[in-house]
């Protein structure tokens, strides 16, 4: 990033930093951590964003960690570089993440430094008292976090003048105080002295030459994407990771001649939306974990009746409720069998916070080609996370959603065996005078009831075989890497950036490797066992337990496609994203296993 001034000759020029923030969630640290995101979103860097919040509403312990970089950024970083402790606790809980050699800077007024700490350079600096001298005691210790701001735009020759405007949107909005305030403490902290801590300067960014670079987070990214698909109804019920697709829908749809309601509980959410699904619009509706199991019963419904339907589940860990402001991959099993009987539906995984966009715009198109709802499993990390990407071409990908209510021909059927089915919306008439029905019954090609056993066992094949047809129009994952050799790390979701950097490792240390990210999660791509069987291992890296069997959810599937022995899992449920040196045991453990 650059500075608005020249960086001192003296400073150390950086390709890569990490800074934790760990304080209380109620200091402001993601207002921070967000702003030094977005800054990289203005400039050529990437970055990448993790952070852990408490689940009690009284607060807590909370980080957010920040990695900037003038090259690819894939992970937050197993290490930090910087350490921002607010507390002893954030001190003593936080310490060890630094690596050798890093810098821990600590509000001097909070906490009690321990000397000589592997290396690592201490900075002392009275958070508080420095806020409150700088802003005339008005906000108290109210703005700390923004002193720390400016002390890290300072210690990294950040764009000062892009943060502060940065901050004058943020803050501009509210009364005309809490904005002098903050770019108070900001000039504070960006002036005070800290002694002999070393200048540092981020080389230029490689990213983004020529196109306009934003940075955002996975859950406004995917609601983005199905706006611009086109989705203008839906419905659902505030559940954390998945709350701010509903609220920005609520905001958002109207805009567009549409509406999203908040309904009592997740059936009656559900059931909305596969009411205006009936009605010829394509409709969506969310939830996490424990919302989705709610819902089951009316999704079965909506794979009966063949309606295309969105079905947004940003995963939490569980079961139950589990761990609300924590990350796991573990519905991947409920995304695709949860309802009873055989009823198929399509399941997508966004694979980083840019691709939450376009897999929005992909489920809509899918789900209106093959007449059938559409999972998209997304997870706390990538919900959250920011990322700093291009721009998406919105003209490129806007559709305008028409209601086709014209005269539908004599010999139309909605449920023909030989076809994808094909709704017409009430008010479509009828040229054979010949209404068809929507119906969760077993049914005929005009949706009338059925019971014949013929019939059932036709159309089970009929609403699984469109699924047949779209996995052979898939095409493989990229494989990134070794094309063939030692081993294949397997993974979908927000384990993707940590598997290649895995991979990026194995490589430097002498291994064959590569890596997939499967995205189509059911139907699977068709050939995809034809790059399996070219590695000698295909470990599957995921989220979730290993179970009574030794497999993770996706290894399970995998195996029970291919019978290839050669797949096997690494998997935890620990709440937290993959650490590079989680994934190198794991991996290497496995390759020394006969």
């Amino acid at each position: 990033m650059s500075s608005t001034a020249a960086p001192s000759v003296s400073a150390k020029k950086l390709r890569n930093a990490v800074i934790r923030l760990a304080g209380n969630s109620q200091d402001g640290i993601q207002s921070i951590g967000g702003i030094l995101a977005r800054l990289a979103g203005r400039t050529a860097q990437e970055v990448m964003t993790y952070m852990t919040i408490p689940s009690t509403i009284s607060g807590g312990p909370s980080i957010f960690q920040v990695h900037l970089g003038s090259g690819e950024v894939l992970t937050a970083g197993d290490e930090a570089d910087v350490l921002v402790a607010f507390y002893q606790h954030s001190y003593n809980d936080h310490l060890n993440s630094v690596r050798q050699g890093g810098i821990c800077i600590y509000d001097s007024g909070e906490v009690t430094e321990l000397k000589h700490e592997r290396g690592i350079t201490h900075v002392g600096v009275p958070f508080t008292a420095a806020t409150i001298e700088a802003t005339g005691g008005s906000a108290r210790d109210r703005g700390k976090n923004i002193l720390v701001l400016g002390l890290l735009c300072a210690a990294f020759n950040l764009d000062k003048e892009k943060l502060t405007t940065i901050l004058a949107r943020q803050f501009g909005k509210k009364d005309e105080s809490v904005l002098r305030n903050a770019m108070l403490a900001f000039d504070a902290g960006y002036a005070f002295q800290v002694g002999d801590l070393e200048k540092f300067a981020f080389e230029p960014g490689e990213a983004g030459v020529g196109c306009h670079r934003i940075s955002s987070d996975g859950n406004t990214m995917l609601t983005l994407g199905l706006l611009a698909a086109g989705v203008r109804y839906g419905a659902a019920y505030p559940i954390t990771p998945w709350s701010s697709i509903m609220e920005m829908m609520r905001a958002e749809l109207p805009k567009y001649g549409g509406i999203f309601v908040q309904a009592e509980d997740e059936l009656a959410a559900i059931t909305m939306a596969i009411g205006a699904a009936f009605a010829g619009h394509l409709s969506m509706t969310g939830s996490s974990g424990p919302g989705l199991s709610l819902k089951m019963e009316a999704l079965g419904y909506a794979c009966m009746a063949e309606l295309p339907l969105i079905v947004v589940n940003v995963q939490r860990g569980g079961p139950s409720t589990g761990l609300p402001t924590s990350m796991e991959q573990s519905d991947l099993l409920q995304a695709i069998y949860g309802s009873h009987g055989d009823a198929p539906r399509i399941v997508l995984a966004p694979s980083d916070v840019e691709d939450c966009f376009y897999t929005g715009l992909e489920a809509c198109k899918l789900a209106r080609e093959y007449s059938c709802p559409v999972i998209i499993l997304s997870d706390q990390a990538i919900s959250s996370r920011i990322e700093a990407f291009d721009e998406p071409d919105l003209e490129k990908h806007w559709v305008e959603p028409v209601l086709d209510i014209a005269p539908r021909e004599e010999d139309f059927r909605p449920y023909p065996l030989d076809k994808i089915t094909r709704h017409a919306p009430p008010g479509s008439k009828m040229l054979s005078g010949k209404y068809p029905i929507v119906t969760g019954l077993e049914h005929d090609e005009w949706g009338h009831p059925s019971g014949s056993p013929k019939m059932h066992t036709a159309m089970t094949a009929k609403r699984r075989n469109k699924l047949v047809a779209l996995s052979q129009k898939l095409p493989n994952p990229p494989i990134h890497g070794d094309q063939e050799g030692d081993v294949l790390l397997v993974g979908w979701g927000s384990t993707g950036g940590p598997l290649k950097e895995g991979v990026d490792r194995l490589r430097s240390e002498g291994h064959k490797a590569g890596c997939m990210i499967i995205r189509h999660i059911h139907p699977l791509p068709a050939g995809l066992n034809n790059a399996f069987l070219r590695y000698k291992k295909v470990v599957v890296v995921e989220i979730n337990d290993y179970g009574m069997y030794g497999f993770g959810q996706l290894a399970m599937l995998l195996r029970a496609a291919y019978a290839n022995p050669a797949i096997r899992s690494v998997c935890k449920t620990d709440g937290l994203a993959y650490r590079i040196r989680e994934i190198i045991t794991g991996v290497e453990k496995v390759m020394s296993e006969d």
